[in-house]
Parts: structure tokens; C-alpha cells; sequence
């Protein structure tokens, strides 16, 4: 690029790992003068290991997690907007717009938004004591309640409900998992393979209820119950 040339605007949306990855890459790429890059991030923080979330509740802190740092961004000449999750797409007119009113126009967009968590559609999930499991604000909100709770439970026999589990018996909690398939990981396992899966896990002290369909939460007396397909509940968590 000569020097009076215009630089194609780039816009990135989304700073996890896989967004904070193609970053590194561009920088080190010898046409990373022709981009003017702008990043949005809809978290508070740039990206940092979503792999070893748990590690956080075994003492590692938000910047021990980090992966994404602020001056390195700046050093490469990006721009990034934390905080500021992009609402739309104008593909007419080339730019997008941000839950903050800011519009930014580009050449290129890159998505990399990552995944989301699927919470089903259970009446109550909506709850303020009802979390996910994804970002370190899920995790300190999770670690807030938890100092007033004894019992948790987490709806999802996958890897991600398994370690949320653990989890929770790392805050002091008495852990449910709840599993709507017969086994846990089903996707991931056979039968056997599950089977010992769950005499593991049990073992550390999780009760597991597998084939089990929550129909409902609810607050009672000031804890919540869930009430599941074919009659029985949940301890008070």
C-alpha cells in the first residue's frame, strides 16, 4: 500500500478466542498497514480462555484467564469497543450498528461471534438465580448466590453442565445434574460408556437424574423448586 493510499476499513464482531486468534494472525501479516480495524466486543473484557472458565472458581482471576490485552490491540493499531454488542447488519450500506447508537462503516467483516448457551424454554428459567454458564460474569454472579445457597443444580448432562457441577461443589454447594436423556453426554457416549461416566461423577459427590424433563421453576419461600415430567422436585437450591 502506498502511503496516500486509502485503508480498507475492517470490522470485527465479536473478541473470543477465535476472533482474538484471527487478530494475531493479521497483525503478523504483511498487509496488516492496508485494514483499519474495529473490534466489538460485547463483554467487559477483551478475550480471555473460555476453555478453562472453571479454573476460575480453583483461584485463577479474570486476568490469569486473559488471552486479549488492551495495549497489545493498540500497539497493532486496532481499535476495539468493549461493552457494545452489535445489534445489526446493514448490508445495503455496508456497516453496522451497535447497542450503543455507534455506526461503523467497512469493506470486510469478519464474524466471529462464537457460540451462545441454549436454555430451554422452561417456565421460570427467566429467574434473577437462574444463570449460564459462559462468561466470567456468569461466574461471579453464580459465585455471588452461592454464599447464601446450599443446594445447586444445573439442567444439561453435557461437558459444560458436568463441569458446571463441579463447580458448584468447588463453591460448598450440594450438586444436581439434571438430564433429560438417559445417559449423560449422549451425543458424545454409548450406553457403557455413559454408565461409567455417571459412576464417576457420583462418586465425586454429584447425584445425577437422568431421563428426567424439568416442566417448571418457582420461587418458594424465597428459594427456587423445579417440578419435573411425572411428578416429584427438586431439593430447595
Amino acid at each position: 500500500m502506498t502511503e496516500n493510499s486509502e485503508k480498507q476499513k475492517l470490522v470485527v464482531i465479536g473478541n473470543g478466542m477465535v476472533g482474538h486468534h484471527f487478530l494475531e494472525q493479521l497483525a503478523s501479516h504483511q498487509q496488516a498497514p492496508d485494514f483499519e480495524v474495529t473490534i466489538f466486543c460485547a463483554e467487559p473484557r477483551p478475550a480471555y480462555d473460555r476453555v478453562h472458565l472453571s479454573e476460575y472458581f480453583a483461584g485463577r482471576n479474570a486476568e490469569d484467564l486473559s488471552i486479549g490485552n488492551l495495549e497489545q490491540y493498540r500497539q497493532w493499531g486496532f481499535k476495539i469497543l468493549l461493552n457494545d454488542q452489535v445489534v445489526e447488519i446493514n448490508r445495503e450500506y455496508k456497516a453496522v450498528i451497535a447497542a450503543s447508537g455507534i455506526s461503523v462503516s467497512y469493506d470486510r467483516l469478519i464474524l466471529a461471534t462464537g457460540s451462545y448457551p441454549f436454555v430451554p424454554p422452561i417456565p421460570g428459567h427467566k429467574h434473577e438465580r437462574c444463570f449460564v454458564y459462559r462468561t466470567v460474569e456468569d461466574l461471579d454472579a453464580i459465585r455471588t448466590v452461592a454464599t447464601t445457597a446450599e443446594t445447586g443444580v444445573v439442567v444439561g448432562g453435557g461437558l459444560l453442565g458436568l463441569e458446571a457441577a463441579n463447580a458448584l461443589k468447588t463453591l460448598g454447594l450440594k450438586a444436581h445434574v439434571v438430564e433429560f436423556a438417559p445417559g449423560l453426554m449422549a451425543t458424545q457416549l454409548d450406553d457403557g460408556g455413559s454408565k461409567l461416566l455417571r459412576d464417576k461423577i457420583e462418586a465425586m459427590g454429584v447425584d445425577v437424574h437422568t431421563s428426567t424433563a424439568t416442566e417448571l421453576i418457582e420461587e418458594v419461600d424465597g428459594r427456587l423448586r423445579m417440578y419435573f415430567k411425572g411428578g416429584g422436585n427438586s431439593p430447595p437450591t
